[in-house]
């Protein structure tokens, strides 16, 4: 069994779109690297402009492996030029009672 996960990126100014292009690479490098699965992600964007990204890892395994393996560094590093990560309780979302958000394509 996979484990679920949200993975919340709020662009930096001016980055939106390299921003898009990470999201785009971003499953496709972590199934060529069999750390997550092929269950279809959702990508949502928040008010603010932060994209929540939910998909799932093969496993808590899958998810240790991805801090050592090169090709998933340097995806990280381009997410880290062009935005910052936050949490579920940075956006104003969050508290209200059923959240909405914009269903995003990437």
């Amino acid at each position: 069994m996979g484990v679920m996960v949200m993975a919340l990126f709020r662009p930096k100014p001016g980055k939106d779109a390299d921003l898009m292009a990470c999201m785009r690479d971003h499953l496709p490098i972590l199934r060529a690297q069999r750390l997550a699965t092929d269950r279809p992600t959702t990508v949502l964007r928040a008010k603010d402009g932060t994209l929540v990204e939910i998909f799932e890892w093969v496993s808590q395994a899958a998810i240790d492996a991805a801090h050592a393996n090169p090709a998933v560094h340097a995806l990280w590093k381009r997410y880290a030029d062009c935005c910052d990560y936050v949490t579920l309780a940075d956006l104003p979302e969050a508290h209200a009672m059923f959240p909405g958000f914009e269903l995003v394509t990437p």
